[in-house]
């Protein structure tokens, strides 16, 4: 295996789409128990282990769609449909590293395996099928957040709040949704070929629905920092202190698409926007202030 094919598998996996994985962490942080290695190293195998199994996802993905892909400005460019990496070695790749992944899963925890089967086997579904039917398309990419949530929470064997599904499947709609958006302005008049569904979006129903879900995430947000089971849970009731840094991020992230044609890719503007990176780093400081620095 040359250099140049790691590198192109590598890049077929998507490492800046990983960044998503990091939901995994929300169970031990939420859960008081951050601080506790055996968690932490159990949350942190989860993150390796899904990381490696949505790489997977992305190398079938890239399998089905390599001929739409070549009709998209940006997605020709990628290893298999560009030919830099070989379909046949691909689908070889997918098998070892699928195998693999689900093995030391299973080994991990018989509860986090199954989660990442069901999040593999959705997949499956959507890079066949369901991609191309209209609102269950952006409802399984958000599905898959909160399977990737979920996860993260039964590694350490603790319950999965009803708050963090709400919370997680609203935020995820709402990027699902902009990145539709951001589809539709990028290749325009082409898009139904680079993907079916899009045909059945127009600019007023994608607008109509980012308002929708906009509002409802944060209204559900707002109510989880200031729920009495929430705050008798983690023996605060700080956490509405952080419900600014939300409004930013999501107001920014709405200027991002509408303003200036981006969305299309979300972990590049959680990577790369300067404001958007300081608005997440001030979140995350601020939980973890107040939950692990109480007076």
């Amino acid at each position: 295996m040359s250099l140049r094919m790691i590198i192109a598998l590598i890049e077929t996996m998507r490492p800046k789409q990983w960044i998503k994985n990091l939901l995994v962490y929300a169970g031990v942080i939420f859960s008081l128990r951050f601080f506790e290695p055996g968690a932490l190293l159990r949350a942190t195998a989860a993150f390796i282990l899904f990381s490696l199994i949505s790489g997977s996802v992305y190398i079938m993905n890239d399998l089905l769609d390599y001929r739409r892909d070549l009709a998209h400005p940006q997605k020709k460019m990628r290893p298999i449909p560009s030919g830099r990496l070989p379909r046949s070695a691909a689908l070889v790749y997918l098998i070892v590293i699928a195998l693999a992944s689900f093995s030391a899963s299973f080994r991990l925890s018989i509860e986090f395996g199954i989660v990442a089967l069901i999040y593999f086997i959705m997949n499956i579904a959507y890079s066949i099928r369901l991609k191309h039917v209209v609102i269950i398309d952006v409802m399984i990419i958000a599905l898959g957040f909160v399977l990737r949530a979920l996860a993260g929470s039964v590694v350490i064997h603790v319950e999965f709040s009803h708050w963090l599904l709400i919370c997680t499947l609203l935020l995820a709609l709402f990027l699902a949704i902009c990145k539709r958006r951001a589809e539709m302005n990028l290749i325009k008049e082409n898009a139904g070929n680079h993907r079916a569904v899009l045909d059945h979006y127009t600019p007023a129903l994608v607008d109509q629905m980012t308002s929708v879900v906009t509002a409802s995430a944060l209204v559900a947000y707002a109510l989880y920092t200031i729920s009495p089971e929430v705050t008798t849970k983690l023996q605060t009731d700080n956490l509405i202190y952080t419900f600014p840094f939300v409004l930013f991020a999501i107001f920014r992230y709405l200027y991002l698409v509408m303003a200036r044609d981006e969305g299309g890719s979300p972990e590049k503007i959680f990577l790369q926007d300067k404001a958007m990176i300081i608005d997440l780093i001030g979140w995350i400081v601020t939980v973890m202030g107040i939950l692990y620095f109480k007076p």
